[in-house]
């Protein structure tokens, strides 16, 4: 059954309140974790617009392939053959996710409250490597589909050894220069961190460099959640990384998609922003993820729920909920 298209967040509360809406699937990426301090890689200000070739323990050739394409720092292509800039470019992630530096923001805690109040939440296919969404204790963790990995775990990428955290934690602040000029004690040069196991210096967060494969769950879980899908919200992603965004064109024709981001994204996937009549099934709520979220929970009457969370949320989150109670 087709559910009626939303012209607001007030019908899109309604329609996820309303039985016909059985099965609801959430696709994040960057922009859900905006508010907790975490830069949107692809956004200025963000790891790819700041990047700095010249600053990373790299060959010439290396530099300039950054330079040409910031995300080449991110891929497996230079991993295999040196370790050091992705683990230079992370470090501060890496550590910061140790201490818990960052929250999970109300975008985050939005799937919490659809999971507790409804009972509807099928699946999170989140994009975000920081971890954020599993915070949310009330989501059971078979729920959450870590898309490209998770900064949260070790292992080796050559033999998939697993490394206690705690102890990778503790070599990358001895061992990993710090680019950006904020850790006093860090080491001037870098040195390998070598697997226990097969004695590589291949050691990284259980994250999904570019040119890997996807864990085969993304896969499993999307055959089984896709044919019977209701709804598909999609939030803070640029849906230029493929396979997640195979999602917005795998769900049924019948599945209703809701897109929350500041710009128009996934035309060229087949959302359509202008379309009318029967067959237009895609809505847009246009704006930052939180203040978007926060609307349609207070439009589903869980702002008091939300509350309850308030200690939890980063301070930016605080701020606009705080906003909120005011008004």
């Amino acid at each position: 059954m087709k559910l009626p298209l939303p012209v607001d967040l007030a019908s899109l509360a309604k329609v996820i309140l309303s039985p016909e809406c059985k099965n609801i699937c959430i696709l994040t990426g960057a922009g859900v974790s905006v508010a907790s301090g975490i830069p949107d890689f692809r956004s200025p200000g963000g790891m790819y617009d700041t990047l700095k070739p010249e600053l990373l323990t790299a060959s010439a050739q290396e530099k300039r392939y950054m330079e040409q394409d910031p995300t080449y720092v991110v891929t497996w292509d230079i991993f295999r053959n040196n370790q050091f800039p992705y683990m230079e470019v992370r470090r501060p992630f890496i550590l910061g996710t140790r201490n818990h530096q960052w929250k999970a923001t109300i975008a985050n805690r939005f799937a919490e409250l659809l999971h507790t109040k409804t009972g509807k939440l099928r699946r999170i296919y989140t994009q975000n490597i920081d971890g954020l969404q599993r915070q949310c204790q009330d989501i059971p963790d078979e729920t959450i589909v870590n898309v490209h990995g998770t900064i949260s775990k070790a292992g080796c990428e050559h033999c998939g050894h697993d490394m206690d955290f705690d102890e990778f934690c503790n070599q990358v602040q001895t061992k990993i220069k710090d680019i950006y000029g904020v850790d006093e004690k860090a080491p001037s040069e870098s040195t390998p961190i070598f697997c226990e196991e097969c004695g590589k210096a291949m050691v990284k967060p259980k994250t999904v460099l570019f040119g890997r494969s996807l864990p085969s769950e993304f896969f499993e879980c999307c055959e089984r959640d896709l044919p019977d899908l209701d709804l598909l919200i999609v939030a803070g992603t640029s849906l230029v990384v493929s396979p997640a965004n195979s999602l917005v064109y795998k769900v049924p024709d019948t599945t209703l998609r809701v897109v929350v981001n500041n710009e128009p994204v996934g035309m060229e996937l087949g959302i359509d922003y202008n379309g009318k009549g029967p067959g237009c099934r895609d809505f847009y709520a246009q704006g930052q993820c939180d203040a978007v979220f926060l609307n349609l929970i207070q439009e589903l009457g869980w702002l008091e729920d939300l509350k309850q969370k308030r200690d939890e949320l980063p301070p930016a989150s605080i701020q606009l909920l705080d906003s909120a109670n005011s008004g």
